[in-house]
């Protein structure tokens, strides 16, 4: 496929790029030269390869839950500049 510098242009917009007008030639070479592995790609046989989401296996990598005590409330609304008895007060900011 002949990649021109129109297609550079709405590509580079499209990646918030800015290439200067030397660049977009050579950029315009790179954009082919992929398409054309890609093609190279496309003519292997892959019928008997699974489908897969990821290249390795993925495990679950979390924590265990634990419970465990909070820190208590008024030690915590101590440093509230206008305290209540059980949350912070902040300024209206939706009306």
């Amino acid at each position: 496929m002949k990649i021109t510098e129109e297609m550079v242009d709405t590509i580079s917009a499209l990646s918030r790029l800015k290439l200067p007008e030397e660049e977009k030639v050579r950029m315009a070479g790179e954009l082919e030269r992929i398409l054309e592995y890609v093609e190279v790609l496309n003519t292997l046989d892959t019928a008997a390869v699974e489908p897969m989401s990821h290249v390795f296996p993925v495990k679950n990598v979390f924590r265990a839950d634990v419970v465990e005590p909070s820190a208590d409330r008024r030690d915590l609304l101590r440093n509230a500049p206008i305290p209540d008895e059980e949350a912070f007060l902040v300024p209206k900011t939706v009306e």
